[in-house]
């Protein structure tokens, strides 16, 4: 009879993953992978010069043509894989090393401290990314890591703002009572108490600002602040082709389908993300 009552209980099946997430997922590592592999894979070194062959179209010896030196385009789309997704996700990453520990503070102690940094937050937000991007780099020359530091400081407010409302919400939560209760330390309840349940949206919101800061490093490269040549880029890749922006559309066009396609990958990711860490997106599949 146990046995029989045991058996006809409901069991809670788990929910599926999202297909957004799933096909994002699949989309987005076939990219990582062409990166790490892209020096391997590329059919031409990135910078052979082929001056007789300058400006050709698309063939079967240059599947995506050739740039006005003669290299071959897939090549350097290949190699420049690497810098833009470096680009994309360290200054995300630059993001949240700082970002997160400041909304934490800010949202938690109040005061003074919340409003010391709520208000330098506020400063930072009103200044437009790409002008914010262009202050921090006029001041220095350009480099890889630089537009990695300095795109990623650019969307410290973002997260910084969103870690503050999330730990405003969680501080009024029970447990997080029963925490002062036991006389906890204020840094031990911020990283072990509060951190690990405000961790769904950052990472949701996280993957987003992935595919924001790939498009200001792209177009700090495009305005010459980015990458410098002769190292390839996506963004960098773009401005070499203006000038043959009619004469050889394929060199823009490469980069700029290698970028969108990457785009739509991380928001698909984000987006399904998303569905599957809020409860009442969950709920609804």
């Amino acid at each position: 009879m146990a046995e029989a009552a045991a058996n006809s209980r409901p069991r809670h099946r788990r929910a599926p993953l999202p297909a957004s997430l799933i096909w994002g997922g699949v989309l987005l590592t076939a990219i990582l992978a062409l990166a790490i592999a892209g020096p391997s894979l590329s059919p031409y070194d990135l910078d052979a010069l082929q001056l007789d062959m300058r400006l050709m179209p698309p063939s079967a010896v240059h599947w995506l043509g050739t740039d006005e030196f003669g290299r071959d385009v897939l090549s350097r789309v290949l190699n420049g894989a690497q810098s833009s997704l470096l680009m994309g996700f360290g200054a995300t990453a630059v993001s949240l090393l700082f970002g997160v520990p400041l909304g934490l503070v800010a949202g938690y102690y109040r005061g003074w401290a919340d409003e010391a940094i709520m208000r330098a937050v506020d400063v930072m937000i009103s200044l437009p990314p790409i002008i914010l991007g262009l202050l921090i780099l006029s001041v220095t020359s350009p480099s890889l890591w630089k537009t990695v530091l300095a795109v990623g400081f650019v969307y410290i407010p973002i997260i910084t703002r969103l870690t503050r409302g999330i730990t405003l919400e969680v501080a009024s939560e029970e447990y997080i009572q029963a925490a002062r209760a036991r006389v906890e330390g204020g840094w031990y309840i911020l990283f072990h108490e509060i951190l690990p349940n405000a961790w769904p949206p950052i990472i949701v919101e996280s993957a987003l600002r992935v595919t924001f800061a790939m498009l200001l490093a792209a177009a700090l490269s495009f305005l010459g602040l980015g990458v410098q040549p002769p190292a390839s880029d996506w963004g960098l890749m773009i401005a070499e082709a203006r000038p043959f922006i009619n004469s050889a559309p394929w060199i823009a066009c490469s980069a700029g389908a290698a970028l969108c396609v990457t785009v739509i990958a991380i928001n698909l990711v984000g987006d399904g993300l998303r569905e599957a860490l809020d409860p009442r997106l969950a709920r609804r599949r």
